[in-house]
């Protein structure tokens, strides 16, 4: 049971991670409806590619990750492509947590000590690529009791901002206002519930009881996407058309300096704990997948994300929509390949022609990004 819980925190606290502070930006600009759609089926895809990559991690050795599971079953160009869409999707989610995690810990600490955004953002990075280091045991235990944390604070902001609450904002925002912003949610949601690199971590968690992750998974995706609903109501409720694009910073002319200190210390948990086990997962793919010496591979893993922050990379919504719309829908689609191969699903049968239609969902939020990106 134990074991249960650290790896159910863990997949919940790593997906529950940066990606929802974007949620009530493009809330207010597409509408609560359109989010309430995107959930329900993306969510339901999501959750079914998670369920689909645990059956294939439990038909595949231990200490392997995507891109070794894709050389088993797709063979090298699997494999090739695995590792590039994995490796990139990695990085760019650390770099978004840097972008975020950077602002809220200088806004917590600067009026306090002094200093710039430079400053605290290598400060932070500092802290969770030396915790980075030290593996999955600490950051678990770290995960577990921050979730915890993290609903208590929520529950602390939702008493305090009670009286703020307008229901009438909750229903702002026109998809009709352009094509970009009825496809605008797909990649930062996406991004926001993905944890399936994590799936082979929480595989080993388990121990003998790898069997649990059926269960496991369901659970662990349902409590951020309600947790993600909640916040969206609370935030718009409150700031509505003021609504900022990391969300906190729309929060304070409402709530006051008082309550901005909590904000951003909620903002620091959630953004940080995420960041410690994903750069744990991007290092382990290094080590076990590329055979990499544990150093190099953690430094590989931390600092070409501080890298690309140096480089003047620092769009958190455009990040986010790349990497959850592009990088991670191909890594769902190699995952339902994959599947396929371990079923020996045939062509013609409902269970073929139901992941093909995922495949399609999928290709189809490609095509958006890459145009988005391209020709905006």
């Amino acid at each position: 049971m134990k074991k249960f819980i650290f790896a159910l925190s863990t997949l919940s606290g790593t997906i529950i991670g940066v990606g929802l502070f974007s949620l009530p930006y493009i809330a207010s600009k597409v509408g609560i409806w359109l989010i309430l759609g995107y959930f329900f089926v993306l969510g339901s895809i999501v959750i079914l590619i998670h369920l689909l990559f645990g059956e294939v991690a439990l038909k595949t050795p231990d200490f392997l990750r995507l891109p070794g599971y894709a050389k088993i079953y797709l063979g090298k160009w699997g494999e090739k492509i695995a590792f590039l869409s994995t490796i990139l999707s990695l990085w760019g989610a650390l770099l978004a947590y840097l972008i975020v995690g950077g602002k809220f810990f200088t806004n917590l600490f600067l009026p306090l000590f002094g200093g710039n955004e430079l400053l605290y953002t290598i400060l932070y990075f500092a802290l969770g690529s030396a915790l980075i280091y030290f593996g999955i045991r600490a950051i678990s235990k770290i995960e577990f009791f921050a979730l915890i944390l993290f609903f208590l604070i929520l529950a602390a902001i939702l008493f305090r901002g009670r009286d703020l609450l307008n229901l009438e904002n909750l229903f702002i925002g026109n998809w009709k206002l352009g094509l970009g912003y009825f496809f605008l949610p797909f990649g930062p949601i996406l991004f926001s519930l993905w944890g399936a690199d994590l799936i082979p971590e929480i595989e080993e968690m388990l121990g003998r009881n790898k069997i649990l992750l059926k269960k496991l998974i369901p659970l662990a995706l349902f409590i951020p996407i309600i947790t993600y609903l909640v916040f969206i109501a609370l935030v718009l409720g409150i700031s509505g058309n003021l609504t900022s694009e990391e969300a906190i910073q729309g929060l304070e002319i409402f709530l006051g300096t008082d309550v901005i200190g909590l904000l951003l210390f909620f903002g620091i948990l959630t953004t940080f704990t995420s960041f410690l086990t994903l750069g744990l997962t991007l290092r382990n793919v290094f080590c076990y997948d590329l055979k990499i010496p544990k150093d190099i591979a953690w430094f590989a893993a931390c600092f070409i994300p501080l890298s690309l922050f140096f480089l003047g990379i620092q769009n958190f919504i455009g990040v986010i929509s790349f990497v959850g719309g592009i990088l991670l829908a191909f890594n769902g689609i190699l995952i339902i390949f994959m599947y396929r191969i371990v079923k020996k699903i045939p062509l013609f049968s409902l269970n073929s022609f139901f992941t093909l239609f995922l495949i399609f969902i999928l290709l189809l939020g490609i095509v958006y990004e890459v145009y988005y990106f391209l020709l905006r």
